[in-house]
């Protein structure tokens, strides 16, 4: 599982362009000079152009475009029914298990002091040893698993591929302790589709993952957080000697390596979601340790709701969502990578060589946009109020 699948050819399919910075999507920003570029045409562009451009964030299911299309009665009877039954039950369910989780970490916490780094703001609970890390980690993967099964995933396809040095590998066989048996690996990278990547990878694995450092003031949310051993992005220091969130990272994946006992990483090096059925850049900082990683390729079969957080506003997608009856997530994990020498030396070559054989194994299309780019797109949609009806039109 070296670099011998390098000679995969690319199948990029846009342009490169800076990752811009968190602001809220789904919002026009006057100051992005690409907007300004759409916006200084004669003609707003057509839906087919656009979603040809921007592929990777383009919805395909029965919702349409940011989750407006024009419903059939039927869907509507079915949504009305899963309003009043289906959403009160998962709320008060999700809510309770959250609240039991908390609880469970505010007992697994009391009287320990948590991890601190020593140049940086970052704190967690995750390296707590003994009987209070073991309750935390498997409650939290039960409970995880819990919370999937409320929002209805009834059954996760799970398929792992067993190591063979001779590349004679079998998808029907296998498990995760094969998978970890010749080394350890110091992360977990996987692709991005939803905020329910999370949830899966909490209730199989149970890593920590960078969050926004809001996250760690959030009430509950924020004491679960610690307790998995999340990586806060801290962007406001200024101190010389800030090594700032790769290097906390970093660190991290080696330790993850070298200690069965650490927490494992997981990492996803695209930066943002897409539709599932793209691969966009991978950012190097996840590979720049030199570390065997696993990789994880997620996608979730739909009908009617695609469970993709791309082209549609989170409270329309979590609402949505809550109203499907079943929902459906396949995992597929891929034998542990170790990288060439040549990769460890450069850790650019190394993503683009991962992210190819991911992009191989699963059957996904690699494209060179990023976040910049899906910026450009939701404004467009935006600012287009005719789109909906457009791409509905365009189905039928």
């Amino acid at each position: 599982m070296e670099s011998e699948l390098q000679k995969l050819p690319p199948e990029t399919t846009q342009t490169a362009r800076p990752e811009s910075d968190d602001r809220p999507l789904l919002k026009p920003d006057p100051t992005n000079p690409q907007l300004q570029v759409l916006q200084s045409q004669s003609s707003s562009p057509s839906i087919e152009e656009l979603e040809k451009k921007y592929a990777p964030y383009v919805r395909h299911d029965v919702y349409g475009i940011m989750g407006r299309a024009e419903l059939p009665w039927t869907e509507k009877v079915l949504l009305g029914i899963a309003l009043v039954t289906l959403v009160p039950m998962r709320v008060v369910g999700a809510t309770t298990v959250l609240v039991f989780y908390y609880l469970i970490c505010k007992v697994c916490t009391a009287f320990s002091a948590p991890n601190r780094e020593e140049d940086v703001e970052q704190e967690d609970y995750a390296h707590t040893g003994g009987w209070r890390r073991a309750v935390m980690m498997q409650s939290g993967m039960f409970l995880s698993r819990v919370m999937l099964f409320l929002f209805g995933f009834y059954w996760i396809n799970e398929s792992y591929r067993p190591i063979d040095l001779n590349d004679n590998s079998n998808n029907e066989n296998g498990s995760k302790e094969q998978a970890e048996e010749l080394e350890r690996p110091g992360a977990i990278v996987s692709n991005h589709i939803s905020h329910l990547d999370i949830l899966y990878h909490m209730s199989s694995s149970f890593p920590s993952f960078v969050a926004k450092r809001s996250v760690a003031k959030l009430p509950l949310v924020g004491l679960i957080s610690k307790c998995l051993g999340c990586v806060y992005v801290q962007r406001e220091s200024k101190s010389p000697d800030f090594k700032g969130v790769s290097g906390v990272v970093n660190e991290r994946i080696r330790e993850a390596h070298q200690n069965k006992s650490a927490p494992i990483m997981l990492l996803f090096p695209e930066g943002t979601t897409t539709n599932g059925d793209f691969l966009l850049p991978f950012k190097s900082g996840a590979f720049l340790s030199g570390a065997p990683v696993q990789p994880v390729i997620l996608s979730y079969p739909y009908q009617r709701l695609s469970p993709a957080w791309d082209s549609i506003s989170g409270v329309r997608h979590v609402i949505l969502l809550l109203c499907q009856f079943v929902n459906y997530v396949e995992a597929t994990w891929l034998p542990v990578y170790y990288p060439s020498q040549q990769e460890k030396d450069d850790p650019r070559f190394y993503a683009e060589n991962f992210r190819r054989l991911m992009a191989h194994e699963g059957n996904l299309i690699l494209s060179d946009i990023g976040l910049a780019e899906k910026r450009v797109y939701h404004a467009a949609l935006n600012g287009n109020n005719s789109m909906p009806t457009v791409f509905h039109q365009k189905d039928d």
